[in-house]
């Protein structure tokens, strides 16, 4: 069985937990919120014969401490420090430019790391990145998640995420103004008991919940205007793959995911799954990102 390294990473103004195993070349896995690097373990076990797999959780996520409390980060978390964080990663743990492996939010942060730090960059496999500013109905879906984060701010984390994964999920454009979103006297599903998960599985359900809120509070005001970089990705259109789900056709990162293929003249690559595919099809999705990586 393969061993599973974890560690830390000081980067400026943050901690990060990383954990590495396997064996070959480096590819590098990043977690879109509000999940950690616990999200690809299934997928890691399935590469790692072939790759070392370098997984982390994001800063302000998880076991990847702030150095100080985030207070209103009126700005939010730019999409900018993200990708340095990634690139802070590959540059003290490769020798030359790495694969990278980015999912949902994890994917708009690999290609800003590809646009700004083309050399650390070998192949970059960004499974649908929720660019909703590529899209022609960019100002409904900027609309719609402007009201998660009222939501958030008035209701809370959880129904912000039943808002969140309604619209990210919903066919046919953005959800109208006028379409109710939960009301703070809502139900909420309750979480599964966690006295019956295993251990692994609790511990991963609990950081999720907790980053749910750092999510909502500081990564989300930035992602509504976040806008990737064609120009720069352009240039590196080579050795970029993007991935869309075969089950999530319609919905707006798949979307998005063929409107940034259209911007940089290239094809998308089919994915098993949906949004989640790494984690519902991890043997599947490991074999398709093997492939796309070959063939890069």
């Amino acid at each position: 069985m393969t061993q599973t390294k974890t560690a830390i990473l000081k980067v400026p103004g943050a901690s990060l937990y990383y954990e590495v195993t396997g064996a070959g070349p480096i590819l590098l896995m990043i977690p879109g919120a509000p999940a950690d690097a616990g999200a690809f373990a299934a997928i890691a076990g399935q590469l790692a014969d072939r790759y070392t797999v370098v997984t982390y959780d994001w800063r302000g996520s998880s076991r990847s401490p702030l150095d100080e409390p985030p207070g209103d980060l009126p700005d939010g978390l730019p999409m900018q420090v993200q990708g340095d964080d990634a690139g802070h990663l590959l540059a003290a743990l490769a020798d030359g430019p790495a694969y990278v492996l980015g999912c949902s939010g994890g994917a708009l942060t690999g290609l800003d790391l590809a646009a700004r730090h083309p050399e650390l960059v070998g192949t970059l496999v960004a499974h649908e990145p929720p660019a909703w500013n590529l899209l022609p109905d960019s100002a409904g879906w900027r609309a719609a998640f402007h009201r998660v984060h009222e939501t958030y701010r008035s209701d809370g984390a959880g129904p912000a995420m039943q808002q969140f994964i309604a619209a990210a999920v919903r066919a046919g454009g953005p959800p109208p103004a006028d379409e109710p979103g939960p009301s703070s006297q809502e139900q909420v599903p309750p979480m599964p008991d966690m006295a019956q998960m295993p251990p692994e599985v609790a511990d991963e359900m609990a950081r999720m919940q907790v980053n749910s809120q750092f999510l909502f509070a500081h990564l989300l005001p930035t992602a509504i205007g976040h806008v990737p970089d064609i120009a720069a990705l352009l240039a590196a259109s080579s050795r970029i793959v993007v991935g869309a789900g075969d089950a999530s056709a319609g919905q707006m990162p798949h979307l998005a995911a063929l409107a940034l293929t259209d911007r940089l003249g290239i094809t998308p690559v089919g994915f098993p799954g949906d949004h989640q595919g790494f984690a519902t099809h991890p043997g599947p999705f490991a074999d398709t990102v093997h492939k796309a990586l070959r063939a890069s």
